[in-house]
């Protein structure tokens, strides 16, 4: 779409109404969106893109249907690639208005699981996660697994995203409480005897009446708290009944309940995993890596985690965190059926209020300091670790993105995931030698085979916002003509002068995508194009310490690079006014010497061995350097060698 084609379409909105269909039917938008869009409600809704054959291609939510849907033909709207192939398939429109912004956002859910929109951020359904339905409903409850949620007046405990949890839950209430495993409809279906499992202690046997059904629902309440971690509660209650055994003389029963008391403390002490305020709170955790995010939700119950759950989210390109985040906990919490009183996440989305209204009971809090803001640091940690595994499960572990890296796109508000980073630096001697250099760092770590070092040609002098400009565009032109893949995130060392000029030369190339930052090393502050203030992060900062690493070695790179140049250049100026000492001649001398000062302290015969010089002609060489005469043998001894002469100890000025 043009251009011009899109300055048009946002003109129009500001058309009156009863103007708004000729227009927008002249400017090409089908005739039966143009027609809708002056008679829809300003009120909350749901609206549906279809394309020709009816197919629904994204689903949407309002506060108010009529601006909503105007606005996606708007200049701003519409520079979002997602946005501009959505328009250009859709052909219909349909809305369904709702008393609410709550409303309209459970709506919006459930449409979305119905019709699995292309256009919509796509979360994987947790249908294929099992449960642990416990039969409450029955008069002998009981406890098996299924993948299937059913409105039966079971109870159900999970999803377990990890079966191997679910199986250890199921071992300890198979050691611990008698639960029938047999399948009979008690009490209307008997059989004639006990199985196995009463004769080995797995079960007492309620089918032939040697429990009453008191005392085996007594045991399913145990059994449902266990489940739903209120182990300290069944601890208690199982101490009772083993005291009540021992009053009785039931020693042997007593005993049973002992073994069961031990086991149970035993299986408590690695379930108290962090006690946080007590209490009962969901946590949420997100991590985001371009199109791909990740969210994840503690449970803690009684100041103890109990379980990990997870969302992988997908086709979220062009999408902000807060619509991806809201998205999510809408199609996933909102209908999940244990919620904690306290939903902690990690920060604001634009519809946190509906969402809260329509969880009955569920407050959302955004902590920002102290043990609930250090749970939410906790869930993103497993987020990040969650979504490295979707991503990179083929890769070699040091190839994943180290926690920095995670750090520094949460507290830069980054767009992309810095996993690769390229950092620019400007050196010279006093105005002069003028080089740069451009180091890689992959993941946290250098990337060696990817520095590069350069010679600035285009100017003379000493030009620190020219140089940058001349740097970042000659290194980006060539990853661009050679295909090679271009890093995340730029990085300049220097202030806003240094970023302008990056900024600047990458805006010539038509290069938008990469993130851009500058890194002052008086305060250590960290400018950003558009930002007017700096960021200052934490001394101890991992993610800061990661950008002063990699700001210090393309220091180091570029002055090691600008001190060779320089004694490359004053080694040659003294050989360039000798006469008959060509370029081919200085660059041997320079090999076996290393300096002026090594070629003085030779010998004649020492000189005369290097490729190109006789011994007349090394005697020429000293005198023209000043040495005084020396006697040159006649002959050369045959074992006279070149000496291994070290690189000269440079005692000039530092480079700045």
């Amino acid at each position: 779409m043009s251009a011009e084609h899109e300055q048009r379409l946002s003109d129009a909105l500001l058309l009156p109404d009863d103007d708004w269909t000729s227009a927008a039917i002249a400017r090409g938008m089908p005739v039966s969106i143009a027609q809708k869009l002056p008679h829809l409600p300003e009120s909350p809704g749901v609206y549906l893109w279809k394309d020709e054959d009816g197919a629904v291609l994204y689903v949407g939510k309002a506060k108010r249907l009529r601006s909503r849907v105007k606005s996606y033909w708007a200049q701003d709207h519409l520079s979002s690639p997602k946005t501009r192939g959505l328009m250009r398939k859709a052909r219909h429109l349909d809305t369904i208005v709702v008393p609410s912004e709550s409303h309209a956002l459970i709506l919006e859910a459930t449409l979305i699981k119905e019709y699995h929109p292309r256009f919509n951020i796509a979360l994987r359904d947790d249908k294929s996660y099992p449960y642990i339905k416990v039969t409450v409903q029955e008069p002998f409850p009981r406890v098996i697994v299924t993948r299937r949620l059913q409105d039966d007046g079971a109870r159900y405990f999970g999803p377990y995203t990890d079966v191997g949890g679910m199986r250890r839950a199921l071992n300890v209430v198979k050691r611990i409480f008698t639960v029938r495993s047999c399948h009979y409809a008690l009490p209307r279906e008997t059989p004639d005897r006990p199985c196995l499992d009463y004769f080995i202690k797995r079960c007492q046997a309620p089918c032939v009446g040697y429990q009453s059904t008191e005392d085996y629902r007594a045991m399913i309440d145990e059994v449902v708290w266990f489940l739903d971690g209120r182990t300290s509660d069944v601890v208690r209650r199982v101490r009772e009944r083993m005291m009540q055994a021992s009053e009785r003389l039931d020693f042997e029963r007593a005993g049973e309940l002992r073994d069961a008391l031990r086991h149970l403390e035993k299986m408590e002490e690695p379930t108290v995993v962090l006690e946080v305020e007590g209490g009962d709170r969901d946590v949420v955790g997100y991590a985001r890596d371009g199109e791909d995010a990740c969210v994840v939700i503690m449970r803690i119950r009684g100041g103890k985690l109990l379980a990990r759950d997870h969302r992988l989210v997908e086709h979220a390109e062009g999408e902000e965190d807060g619509t991806v985040l809201g998205a999510c906990l809408a199609q996933w919490y909102r209908t999940a059926e244990a919620r904690a009183a306290d939903l902690l996440v990690p920060f604001d989305f634009e519809d946190r209020e509906s969402l809260e209204a329509s969880l009955e009971g569920t407050h959302i809090r955004i902590p920002q300091r102290g043990p609930r803001r250090a749970l939410v640091d906790l869930a993103d940690k497993n987020a990040q670790h969650l979504l490295e595994e979707f991503k990179l499960a083929a890769l070699e572990a040091d190839e994943r993105a180290a926690d920095p890296v995670y750090e520094l796109q949460r507290e830069l508000g980054l767009a992309r995931l810095p996993r690769s980073l390229v950092c620019f630096d400007i050196s010279h001697a006093q105005g002069t030698d003028v080089v740069a250099s451009a180091v890689w760092f992959e993941n946290a770590r250098p990337k060696r085979a990817e520095y590069r070092k350069f010679k600035i040609a285009i100017f003379e002098g000493n030009d620190d916002f020219k140089s940058m400009h001349e740097v970042v565009t000659r290194y980006f032109t060539r990853r661009v003509s050679e295909g090679l893949p271009l890093p995340d995130l730029a990085v300049i060392d220097g202030g806003k002068g240094q970023l302008g000029a990056a900024r600047a030369a990458l805006d010539a190339l038509g290069i938008v995508q990469i993130g851009l930052i500058s890194l002052a090393k008086r305060d250590e502050e960290i400018f950003m194009p558009g930002r007017p203030d700096p960021v200052r992060l934490p001394r101890r900062s991992p993610a800061l310490r990661m950008l002063q690493q990699a700001r210090d070695e393309a220091h180091r790179f570029a002055v090691t690079f600008q001190r060779q140049k320089r004694a490359a250049r004053t080694i040659t100026s003294e050989l360039l006014t000798i006469p008959g000492v060509g370029p081919a001649k200085r660059r041997a001398l320079l090999t076996a010497f290393g300096s002026v000062q090594g070629v003085r302290d030779a010998s004649p015969e020492q000189i005369a061995l290097v490729p190109g010089f006789s011994s007349a002609s090394a005697q020429r060489l000293l005198a023209a350097l000043g040495v005084p005469d020396r006697a040159v043998p006649t002959e050369i001894p045959d074992d006279a060698s070149i000496p291994s002469v070290s690189p000269p100890l440079l005692i000039d000025p530092p480079a700045e």
